[in-house]
């Protein structure tokens, strides 16, 4: 079994997963168990198997559901039959190392071989082996835990969420001292860091990059999804193919900021508005969105955006019926579109998709930076909150450069023109506040 194991799994991955479960499940048990336990050879890409040579860091940066846990579950694992070696786990906090590193579905006790399953003592945050390897928990929250112990191998995963990086990681390393080739792994998905660029900037560091798409045992359908709906984006960059994406210099808003500022909508919003930056010209661009975006405010003065319902349409009629319905599931108080490509088509084309709410046609005399400036303000006094993720419109938010420019995907930065109107005439405008509606 052992010689064609690797060619097994080979011909396993290539069936439906139904059917190879039932492949599966019909061997003998000592097959089954010697094919579940094959990784190297079997189981495991290249790109999940340690790299040869004398490295002393690696650093597996990677999409969502590459694999990266099970890649570094793994490599503790064949460290830990040495009855020498002594493991620190650090994980952005102790809940996540437990739940993920060592009892999530691909950690240490569920990829353990036979007869090597190691025993966890929750109350000391240890994890020891059969063969008499040690493993402690860390948390990164809590750098001065790492202050003291030595060790001969660390796994730390989601480097990018620690939130005291840099002392947990001076630690870490000022205690890789133990045995005659201290080694760590890092799995992480990446963020725009300072620990994460210092890492990157490491000599002799050891680097492994993938994409969630690389993952042959991920459900089609999960990842036709997850491409359809962040393929391209600076999100998708990020969470799927991997990639550091970093913020622009003199950019209007930053990822962080973004991060910090989503929140759940509040039950009652006393004013919704939905902003429309019609496409140039009348019939649709290829590639050409037209900006529709939904915001509201509630009791207290923040703005919330609700929705980027942006379409891209072949006609104006698209659009408008796009931009009705959109209205319609926010319970729009007013519609606010520009008008410097027509307003009276934007006007009547609007009428003609059923918007009978009351429009208002803005006419653009500054530029598009220089009208998101007072918005982006708002962003940084906390007025604003995004009601959920929205990473078209965000991209092109952090494209946006001040005193002018734009630097984000496509042509032009429709999403946001359309949220800058909205919420102008939200925030910044006179008119009174209406009545309280529920949602």
């Amino acid at each position: 079994m052992s010689g064609a194991a690797g060619d097994m799994v080979a011909a396993l991955a290539a069936l439906p997963e139904a059917e190879r479960r039932w492949v599966i499940g019909s061997l003998p048990a000592a097959a089954t168990r010697e094919l579940a336990e094959r990784w190297q050879g079997g189981w495991a890409r290249a790109g999940q198997v340690a790299p040869d040579g004398d490295w002393r860091i690696w650093l597996i940066r990677a999409g969502r559901g590459f694999g990266k846990t099970r890649a570094g579950a793994e490599w503790v694992s064949a460290v830990a039959r040495d009855p020498a070696a002594r493991i620190a786990l650090v994980g952005a906090t102790a809940a996540e190392v437990r739940r993920v590193m060592i009892d999530g579905p691909s950690g240490l006790r569920a990829v353990a071989k036979t007869q090597q399953v190691p025993s966890y003592r929750i109350s000391h945050g240890e994890l020891r082996w059969p063969s008499g390897a040690l493993a402690r928990v860390y948390s990164a929250d809590a750098p001065d835990q790492l202050r003291g112990p030595e060790h001969s191998a660390a796994w730390c995963d989601e480097l990018a969420k620690w939130r005291r990086g840099d002392a947990a990681w001076d630690n870490l390393m000022m205690g890789m001292r133990r045995g005659p080739a201290p080694r760590v792994v890092v799995t992480t998905t990446p963020q725009p860091t300072a620990l994460m660029k210092r890492l990157l900037r490491t000599r002799g560091l050891i680097e492994t990059r993938g994409a969630t798409r690389d993952n042959p045992y991920l459900p089609a359908r999960f990842v036709a999804q997850v491409e359809e709906a962040y393929g391209g984006t600076a999100l998708g960059r990020q969470e799927l193919d991997g990639e550091l994406i970093e913020d622009l210099g003199g950019a209007l808003w930053t990822r962080g900021g973004i991060e910090a500022c989503r929140a759940e909508p509040p039950s009652a919003l006393v004013r919704t508005v939905v902003g429309i930056d019609p496409p140039a010209g009348g019939d649709g661009i290829p590639g050409d969105a037209c900006g529709i975006v939904a915001v509201g405010r509630d009791d207290a003065g923040i703005g919330y955006v609700l929705e980027d319902a942006s379409h891209v349409a072949r006609t104006p009629e698209e659009w408008a019926r796009a931009a009705a319905e959109c209205a319609a599931r926010h319970r729009a108080d007013r519609v606010v579109a520009e008008a410097n490509q027509g307003g009276a088509m934007v006007r009547s084309v609007l009428l003609a998709a059923d918007v009978t709410l009351p429009v208002t046609l803005v006419r653009a005399s500054r530029g598009k930076v220089a009208r998101a400036e007072p918005v982006a303000t708002l962003y940084e006094r906390g007025r604003v909150r995004h009601a959920g993720r929205f990473p078209a419109l965000e991209d092109e938010l952090c494209g946006l450069i001040a005193g002018g420019g734009y630097h984000g995907p496509g042509r032009s930065p429709d999403r946001a023109d359309a949220l800058v109107w909205a919420l102008s005439e939200l925030m910044l405008g006179r008119r009174a506040q209406a009545g309280v509606r529920g949602l």
